[in-house]
């Protein structure tokens, strides 16, 4: 029969009885409680209708009840056949149970009549349900024992009927005996039936077959001995023998089946508890706290049913602690468990060693006893869980159901074994557990992390529209690390996120996506709603933070996106969603500390993407080419040189400032292939002045990216090599701010280089650190003063203080001072008053294209008189 929720319940005699099944929902357990009684009452019903009318209508055998005590010796046959039943689970929910109630059926139909066996299958039938506590099946099991010993004797009197004769033989009481298991199954299958659980027809058939085969050689045995008994009263010894073999053989079958059955058992619990854990792994997660133990505990109460019908218990009770510092959960299997919940004082929890414990109340002390009432319990096994002395858990099965003499040595053996594998598996899901969470969370701050935010908020962004995913990026942090080394970076970075906490709530999605860049997940605002709250996260972020006795300020930019129209609620929006954020942070750069994402930042940042991806092609292609810019001598109006100046011609996007793609092209690794471009073409361009007896240098700017190239100066040499040009005829540029932002780098590099004999220029000088202690630690040849400084020279005396500054350290340390941005006669005449050695700008020359500064050169040129192969560049006004 199956599990009703208050263990196996089942007609005694039957040979075969099916119990277990997974656990219901409460409403349909209800709707199937329900079925179910209608279902007893009708059993019960027709029970009655069947015995009275046999008894009253039709009586077919009278038997010889002249004895007085065949009632009471037929009742004492039933209740020892029942008791020594061998149960064999012969698979997950189904159990079948070997009996030997069929011979005393078979004997009875020959020894008293139909009112004597049927009362004493009763009373042995009921008596044993009660011993075992089945208590809320008796009606249903009373039905049924009436319908069985009513069809067994009105199919015996049919078939006596058939043969002919009034005195019992032999096939008819063999028939009718083959009534009675066969009906207790038909009624087994038909409450399945009427509690909506699943047995297929095979399965079904199958069990048939087995009850008429253990049927037909019970009631062989019974009626056979009978026979030899009566005929020939002698003979007994041999029945006996013969029936003491048939049960042995029984038992023998049974050990073998239960080792099967043990080992599947074993094997069903291990694999459904690595199989909840990798369910657990790979559910989406919608709480935080699901990422870091991934538990359902409907799988462990599944897990307790499976136990629970292995041991044929009325209810196993799982008490785990499935975080290590969390209380134990109760998980209960079967019957509901009474009263409050153990603690750790219950004697049965804080159990020593890792054996099971076999109690029972009629044996246990006063504390034990207790513990068992108050579980309302008779008897339990109790194995604590243990792994490297750490205890992960109590298992408990309370009042085996299937035989009157309680747990017995294999039961004990069976959940210590079952123990150390759940043991263990509990202790690898931990593991797991410990594992995923590694790989959600940030393991500095504690925080989701990538992965992990992102498997949390995949949900909020499919089912809702008032979402929002914030960007906070802090631009300290590198200089606090560069200051005062990583660890108070990383203090930095985690009192920000306890800000971010704080100004949020426990229960907003919090991640550290890397550095000191965080994201979060904003439900139920509006869009002025998400700006207040970017504001008002800006202003707590930007607070000063007290870094080793110091107050360091932090500049803080957010950005924020929300769900657009054209979203379809699918999983990509959650990349698009970041992806927008992250875009909207960076278009705060420009400006403003709080952005909104709009649709054309996207397309700024897809235009740098492709003009990232099409860099190489188009070089191959001559898209990109080199223009320059002259450089004269203020004194002698004289040409020294040139500085290289990559530009882009874009099919697509038409010419491009190298201001828009030169940072996205070095962001991208591919400063190396630009530098290695411009530093070919500009070679190129002074070995052909070399030919035409012209002597002038050209100036590449160089990226800080190249300074950390060990390879670098042997790439540059071989360059110089290969075209055939002296390294003083070649400078390269390069910012002061780029070089001090890693000196133990850069300057080996640049030493080097300058050893070689090339030209180093600091450029853009005014704007970076600036300082004379900074500018002699640097081997350069030149300073070059920011254009910025130049333009404004004319109009502000602050710049042109700076500016005269600079000429006066520049010279004073020995170097050649550049001044950039000369558009106006009055800033060149101001310059070349201060003692400024060099100009460049709009007022000389734009950059030009290498044909038109030929035509340039050509018409500002004059030949020196005397000389045939070499010409003097002088600037004609």
């Amino acid at each position: 029969m199956p599990d009703t929720g208050g263990g196996p319940v089942t007609p005694v005699p039957a040979t075969a009885r099916n119990s277990g099944a997974a656990r219901r929902p409460t409403g349909q357990a209800d709707a199937d409680e329900r079925r179910f009684r209608i279902y007893t009452l009708t059993v019960l019903t027709f029970g009655i209708a069947a015995a009275a009318a046999v008894s009253v209508l039709w009586l077919p055998f009278h038997g010889s009840a002249e004895l007085w005590w065949i009632g009471p010796v037929l009742a004492l046959a039933f209740l020892l056949a029942e008791q020594l039943g061998i149960n064999v689970d012969v698979r997950s929910g189904i159990s079948w149970t070997i009996s030997f109630t069929e011979i005393p059926l078979v004997i009875g139909f020959f020894v008293a009549p139909f009112e004597v066996v049927l009362a004493a299958h009763l009373v042995a039938g009921i008596s044993t349900l009660l011993v075992r506590r089945v208590s809320g099946r008796v009606l249903y099991n009373a039905g049924a024992f009436l319908l069985e010993i009513t069809g067994a004797f009105a199919v015996a009197g049919l078939v006596q009927h058939f043969l002919g004769g009034t005195e019992l033989t032999w096939p008819a009481a063999l028939a009718g005996t083959l009534t009675a298991p066969l009906a207790s199954t038909l009624l087994a299958l038909a409450a399945v039936r009427v509690l909506r659980r699943r047995m297929r027809v095979g399965t079904a058939l199958r069990l048939m077959g087995r009850i008429l085969v253990v049927g037909f050689v019970n009631a062989s045995v019974g009626l056979s001995g009978y026979l030899v008994i009566t005929g020939t009263s002698q003979a007994w010894p041999l029945v006996l023998a013969v029936f003491l073999g048939l049960s042995a053989l029984y038992w023998a079958y049974s050990d073998l089946l239960r080792e099967q059955r043990d080992m599947e058992a074993l094997s069903d619990v291990s694999l459904m508890v690595a199989r909840s854990g990798h369910q657990a792994v790979a559910r989406p997660a919608s709480r935080i706290d699901d990422l870091a133990s991934g538990v359902n505990v409907g799988e462990w109460g599944a897990i307790a049913e499976r136990i629970k019908d292995q041991l044929s218990a009325a209810r196993v009770v799982l008490r785990l602690r499935l975080e290590p510092t969390a209380a134990m959960r109760t998980v209960v299997g079967g019957e509901p468990l009474p009263g409050t919940d153990a603690t750790g004082d219950d004697p049965l929890v804080r159990l020593p060693g890792s054996h099971v414990r076999h109690f029972r109340i009629t044996e246990a002390n006063s504390d034990v006893a207790a513990a068992l009432l108050d579980r309302g319990a008779q008897e339990a096994l109790v194995v604590p869980l243990r792994s490297a002395n750490q205890l992960l858990g109590v298992v408990e099965a309370h009042d085996r159901l299937s035989r009157w003499r309680g747990f017995g040595k294999y039961d004990v053996q069976l959940l210590g074994t079952m123990a150390s594998h759940l043991a263990t598996a509990l202790d690898n899901r931990r593991l797991l557990a410990t594992l995923r969470h590694d790989a959600y969370h940030d393991p500095l701050t504690g925080l989701l992390n990538r992965p992990g935010f992102r498997q949390v908020i995949r949900e909020p962004v499919r089912e809702r529209r008032d979402i929002a995913v914030l960007r906070v990026d802090l631009d300290v942090v590198s200089t606090v690390s560069d200051a005062l080394g990583y660890v108070w970076a990383d203090r930095l970075v985690i009192a920000a996120g306890r800000r971010i906490r704080d100004t949020l709530g426990v229960d907003v999605p919090l991640a550290r996506l890397e550095g000191a860049s965080f994201a979060m997940l904003l439900s139920g605002l509006d869009t002025p709603g998400v700006h207040r709250t970017a504001e008002r996260l800006r202003a707590e972020l930007s607070a000063p933070y007290p870094v080793d006795r110091l107050t360091v300020e932090a500049n803080t930019m957010v950005g924020y996106a929300m769900p657009g129209e054209e979203d379809d609620g699918e999983d990509g929006d959650v990349d698009t969603l970041l992806q927008h954020a992250d875009v909207a942070v960076r278009a705060t750069r420009g400006g403003e500390e709080v952005r909104a994402y709009v649709p054309s930042m996207g397309q700024i940042f897809l235009r740098r993407f492709q003009m990232v991806t099409q860099f190489r092609q188009a070089i191959e292609e001559g898209q990109v080419s080199v223009h320059y810019q002259p450089k004269v001598s203020l004194p002698s109006k004289q040409v020294l040189g040139v500085e290289a100046l990559v530009r882009w011609q874009h099919p697509e996007f038409g010419r491009l400032d190298p201001d828009e793609f030169v940072p996205a092209v070095e962001a991208a690794g591919l400063v190396g292939v630009l530098t290695g471009f411009v530093l070919k073409e500009a070679l190129i361009r002074v070995r052909k002045w070399m030919d035409e007896g012209l002597r002038m240098s050209v100036a590449v700017n160089l990226s800080v990216r190249c300074l950390a190239d060990e390879d670098f100066p042997a790439k540059v040499t071989k360059a110089l090599q290969e075209f055939e040009v002296p390294p003083e005829l070649l400078t390269f540029e390069l910012t002061e701010s780029g070089v001090m932002a890693d000196p133990q780098k850069a300057l080996p590099i640049l030493r080097e280089l300058h050893t070689l004999g090339i030209v180093l220029a600091v450029d853009d000088f005014g704007t970076g650190y600036s300082s004379l202690a900074y500018l002699r630690q640097l081997p350069v040849d030149e300073v070059k003063i920011d254009k910025s400084f130049v333009l404004g020279m004319g109009t502000d005396l602050g710049d042109l203080a700076v500016v005269r500054s600079i000429v006066e350290l520049g010279h004073s340390l020995g170097l050649t001072v550049v001044a950039e941005g000369v558009e106006e006669d009055i800033a060149r005449d101001q310059l070349e008053a201060m003692g400024c050695d060099v100009a460049q700008g709009y007022l000389i020359s734009r950059p030009l294209a290498e044909d038109r500064l030929d035509a340039w050169l050509q018409a500002r040129t004059a030949r020196s008189p005397g000389r045939h192969t070499e010409m003097v560049l002088t600037l004609l006004t």
